[in-house]
């Protein structure tokens, strides 16, 4: 490692539970949040985080990108704002730049993360805000060198600059391959429009001073004027296998009443030959359209919601659904739609977030009553079985649970009491515990991807 940025070694925390042990691995005086992301490196070695909820509310006030050792506790600041605005969005001079979010690309050793305005463009840009964000990169071997993944552009006397957004990216996930960067999107030009989801990839024409030239994924509509079967919204999406050619959401859409909507879930395909450059990138009274050579298809018809996840095959999708009692549980469709989704869940107190797929395939992981729990999904009379690999109920919340590429791991985030060296109680802005980060060994002693307690 490189010797200029800060390092933070803390001693290690470890919580016998049911199943393994519980580790808490951060403990500096800062939030450490996870924000369901792709949050372990390559190798498994180290999780990435942001510090938001430290000196404010949320991303729009956070200040440094960071990874942790999962082994040694060791905490590395990949990027720190070197100057920023803390407040509230909506108030004048407002928050800025605000950065948060991160993820890990698979395929190199950098990560992608929110950039908010740098102060020096606030004037003209404005604060933080949903329409008025990019995403940036760093290289986990040039920690602190700040490189820009999209160009935002807002003219209004002249079209949008090609492969250049009007707004704000979010969430940006790259696929498991690296070539692709999927996100959400708002637009500063046209508010009516509603979020939506989008793509990037790598591209010599991109716009001057970035990597990626930038489309959009899913065509939406303005905001209360669908027609039956048109998408007003579009967000909760993550890919589907590992080439970035799928790409699963859900979609609010006006049903056949012309009246009431619906959530469900879609997928957009997006073929490897597609050229980016079809899409139009629109103008102060043209919204962007999508490449040439992208197809839209609904996989339900009722109510699916949360982040909806694809196995690395390809085949399935994970999503939360309601069961016979109305409670929220994780539901599997096949990708390409070929018959009816599966209730693979039946918690008594309902699915609550979190949900991942194991490497494998052949489990899924999320939060039920303030616990972790894993389900078998492989087809055969192990379907649907359930272990928690944490308590339950009780005790301080989990959020934000993410899972190493190879399966053998998760972590999550959690509150509690960080002790300073004098041993006092370190608290956040609003005078609240930090949240932390926890690690928890997936229990499969045989490698199969079925927890053990199941098997």
């Amino acid at each position: 490692m490189m010797k200029w940025y800060s390092v933070i070694v803390g001693l290690l925390m470890v919580c016998t539970t049911a199943m393994g042990q519980e580790k808490q691995i951060t403990f500096s005086p800062s939030g450490h949040d996870l924000d369901n992301n792709d949050n372990f490196s390559p190798d498994g070695k180290w999780l990435c985080y942001d510090t938001r909820e430290t000196v404010g509310a949320g991303i729009q006030n956070g200040q440094v990108i960071g990874m942790v050792n999962i082994d040694t506790g060791e905490e590395v600041v990949l990027r720190q704002v070197p100057d920023s605005i803390i407040g509230l969005k909506g108030t004048e001079p407002g928050p800025a730049p605000g950065i948060g979010a991160v993820s890990f690309n698979h395929a190199r050793a950098e990560v992608v993360f929110i950039h908010g305005p740098p102060l020096s463009e606030v004037p003209e840009r404005g604060p933080y805000d949903f329409h008025n964000r990019t995403g940036a990169r760093v290289s986990i071997d040039e920690p602190g060198v700040r490189h820009w993944v999209d160009r935002r552009d807002i003219a209004t006397d002249r079209d949008t600059t090609p492969g250049a957004h009007r707004g704000g990216t979010h969430r940006h996930e790259y696929s498991w391959n690296g070539n692709r960067i999927g996100f959400t999107y708002n637009d500063f030009l046209q508010k009516e429009y509603d979020r939506t989801v989008g793509y990037m990839e790598p591209h010599p024409d991109a716009p001057e001073g970035v990597s990626h030239y930038f489309a959009l994924m899913v065509p939406v509509v303005p905001i209360g004027t669908s027609k039956p079967g048109e998408i007003e919204k579009a967000n909760g999406d993550s890919w589907v296998g590992r080439d970035g050619r799928m790409r699963a959401f859900i979609g609010k859409v006006r049903n056949a009443d012309g009246e009431s909507y619906e959530e469900s879930l879609f997928v957009a395909d997006v073929p490897l030959d597609v050229d980016i450059t079809t899409a139009d990138a629109g103008s102060a009274t043209r919204f962007p359209t999508i490449p040439e050579g992208i197809t839209i298809r609904r996989l339900t018809q009722t109510w699916a919601g949360g982040i909806v996840r694809g196995t690395w095959d390809g085949d399935r999708i994970a999503y939360f659904a309601k069961d016979a009692n109305d409670k929220s549980q994780v539901f599997i469709i096949p990708s390409d739609g070929s018959s009816a989704p599966v209730q693979a869940t039946t918690f008594p107190e309902g699915a609550a977030g979190g949900l991942r797929w194991h490497s494998s395939g052949n489990s899924i992981v999320c939060f039920s009553n303030n616990g972790v729990a894993t389900t078998c999904v492989m087809p055969g009379p192990l379907f649907s079985k359930t272990v928690f690999l944490t308590g339950q109920g009780a005790g301080t919340p989990l959020s934000k649970l993410a899972i190493s590429w190879d399966g053998t791991m998760l972590a999550f985030n959690r509150p509690v009491p960080t002790k300073l060296k004098d041993g006092t109680i370190a608290k956040n802005y609003l005078g609240q515990d930090f949240v932390q980060i926890f690690t928890l060994p997936f229990p499969d002693a045989n490698n199969d991807g079925v927890a053990d307690g199941i098997e």
